[in-house]
Parts: C-alpha cells; sequence; structure tokens
C-alpha cells in the first residue's frame, strides 16, 4: 500500500476522535503550539491564510481569531477529518472562519502568488513527496509571504529523549489506538512517521532548497515540536 493510500485510510477511521486524542496526548500542549506558530508568523488583520493537511481545522481556526475579517482556507485530502471540521465550526457558530477544501497537498487547486501566510500543523510528515509539498506551500504564498510547518521532532536531551521515547513508542500507540478504538495501529503510525522525518536543521535545510529563505526555527516542550518560519523571496 502506497503512503497516501495508507495516511488517507488511517485518518479516515481517527477522524472523529482525532481533537480529543490530540489533547489527551499531548497534555493538552497542542493549543500553546499553535499559538506560539499564529504568532511567530506575524499574522496580522487581513492577511490571507491557507492551512494545508489541516484535519479538523484546529490550526485554522488558530490563525482564524487573529483575523476576523476574512476566512482562513483549510485544505486536506481527507474527506472524513474535513468534515468533523466543518460540524464543528458549525455547532461553534463560527462558519464565516473556515472553509475546508478537499485537495492534495502536492497539487494546490491556487494560483501563485495567492497567500500571505502558507501553514501546515502535524501534517507535513504525512505527504508522500516532502520536497514537493513544501514548494507547493511556496509557489502558493505571495512574494515575501511566509510558510510555517508545526511539527513534532526528536529531542535533544539525551536524559528526556529515552523518557520520551519510552512514552512516544510504548504508551502512546496503546492508548490511542485503544481510546479511538483504531484496528489499522493509526497511532503506531505516529512516532514510526516522527522517527522517519528529518531533524530541525535537514528541515531547515529542505525548506531553503524549495526557495524560502530567512528560515529560523523554534523548539518547544523540551524539543518534541519544532515551529520552522520561513519567507519567499
Amino acid at each position: 500500500m502506497n503512503k497516501e493510500i495508507y495516511v488517507r485510510k488511517i485518518f479516515s477511521s481517527i477522524a472523529k476522535r482525532y481533537d480529543f486524542l490530540n489533547s489527551l496526548l499531548s497534555l493538552r500542549r497542542d493549543r500553546a503550539w499553535r499559538k506560539f506558530t499564529v504568532q511567530m508568523s506575524e499574522v496580522t488583520q487581513g492577511s490571507r491564510v491557507l492551512d494545508v493537511c489541516t484535519g479538523t481545522g484546529e490550526l485554522a481556526l488558530a490563525y482564524a481569531d487573529k483575523i476576523d475579517s476574512t476566512a482562513v482556507i483549510g485544505t486536506d485530502f481527507v474527506y472524513d477529518m474535513l468534515a468533523v471540521g466543518k460540524d464543528k465550526v458549525a455547532k461553534q457558530g463560527r462558519t464565516n472562519a473556515f472553509i475546508p477544501v478537499e485537495a492534495d497537498t502536492l497539487e494546490l487547486p491556487f494560483a501563485n502568488n495567492t497567500f500571505d501566510i502558507v501553514s501546515v500543523g502535524f501534517g507535513i510528515r504525512n505527504v508522500a513527496d516532502l520536497r514537493l509539498g513544501i514548494r507547493e506551500m511556496c509557489r502558493v504564498a505571495a512574494t515575501n509571504g511566509r510558510v510555517a510547518i508545526l511539527e513534532f521532532t526528536q529531542p535533544t536531551t539525551p536524559l528526556f529523549r529515552h523518557i520520551y521515547y519510552f512514552y512516544f513508542k510504548g504508551l502512546l500507540p496503546c492508548i490511542g489506538n485503544l481510546i479511538s478504538k483504531n484496528r489499522d495501529d493509526a497511532y503506531g503510525y505516529l512516532p514510526d512517521s516522527v522517527m522517519q522525518f528529518p531533524d530541525c536543521e535537514q528541515l531547515k535545510a529542505i525548506m531553503e532548497e524549495c526557495g524560502l529563505t530567512d528560515v529560523r526555527f523554534y523548539r518547544k516542550t523540551l524539543g518534541i515540536v519544532a515551529i520552522h518560519i520561513g519567507r519567499k523571496k
């Protein structure tokens, strides 16, 4: 099974429990990470924002909180995730804040130089071709626009890394799959995908290779996540 089909299958199966499990398994730190990503993106009133691999729209809505006058577009190729996000904003009375669009990050249905900010939260490692995905994000970003990537990474402190790996690779898959009642080992895929993903310096280099400048990154929560921000030339 190729990666695209596998990822679509996994996230379709956990869509309804995705937000709850993310909050639980991150000890509710995921909200703070998204807030920091929005802050470092230099978002302003009227910014045109696209959030790719948006899932249920959590990062898109964090941006929407800062730009009341403009809806944030969120794309994902997993329909079930978008459906959960659409229901969520309807219940919150925020349908004008979030526009879900079913689309693949490798082939975004937008013109060049469209958005001031193009973001992705916990999704870029799931894209079948990392470089092509980042290049597509760059393509639709406006000149001098920002590309923001929030993603899990591997802690650099040896002692904490051992403790974290025990939780991340041992306990998290059991807890996640049990609560989500998932039979496809979705939460076993999570640590595997993080371990195979480029480290912070490598991702910075890839972003620069894809045409971004002034790329910087910030490690958060003892290094278990990192926020990379780059600017389009």
